[in-house]
């Protein structure tokens, strides 16, 4: 029994975050999971940056609206979902999530919540369980799953390392050059074909 376990900003659909910093010129909201290991540390960093310019959930959700997925991102994953189960597991909110999931045609998601203060801004945000992309691949291994797992960024090393099978799309050189051991895939098409592999195996 093989379940595929993805990351969602990054492999599916664009960095919000960046997407946001270039709508609103603040550059340094354009820092990623793919620069900071520390997701709690980056967090803390980008809320006190939002406070700082009093910019709340509406002003993220307004530019999340233009965000589409990534060319060719919808179709790989309904080939993918043709073939096997996927979950979707991000550190992202479900307050960012909701309207990428309708245009990614509602994929099974698991990710966190933000805590929103009575006039929108962001105060604080809760994680689902703590290192959740990897306590929810070992929860799956737990219930009689294999998992198959791919990312971009240093928090899907851990699911990926914890798997069957692992790999890493569009990421950084960095990234790569720090795991030779990974296949890296840059297009959709030979990423799912390294999929297919895998369920095989």
């Amino acid at each position: 029994m093989n379940i595929v376990c993805l990351d969602m900003e990054g492999v599916l659909v664009p960095e919000i975050w960046i997407a946001f910093a270039e709508a609103t010129s603040i550059p340094e909201l354009k820092r990623t999971t793919r620069d900071e290991p520390d997701y709690d540390k980056l967090m803390k960093y980008r809320l006190a940056i939002l406070k700082e310019h009093k910019l709340g959930l509406k002003e993220i959700q307004d530019v999340i609206a233009t965000i589409d997925p990534l060319p060719g991102a919808k179709e790989f994953l309904d080939e993918l979902r043709a073939l096997t189960q996927v979950i979707i597991l991000s550190d992202t909110f479900e307050q960012f999530a909701m309207p990428l999931m309708k245009k990614l045609g509602y994929p099974t998601l698991f990710c966190n919540t933000l805590i929103v203060a009575d006039d929108g801004s962001i105060a604080d945000y809760k994680m689902r369980v703590e290192k959740s992309k990897l306590t929810t691949v070992k929860a799956l291994q737990s219930i009689g799953y294999d998992t198959i797992a791919a990312g971009d960024s240093f928090n899907d090393m851990a699911m990926i390392r914890a798997s069957k099978a692992g790999f890493l799309f569009r990421s950084t050189e960095q990234i790569k050059k720090d795991n030779p051991d990974l296949e890296a895939f840059e297009e959709y098409p030979e990423f799912l074909e390294g999929i297919k592999k895998a369920l095989t195996m």
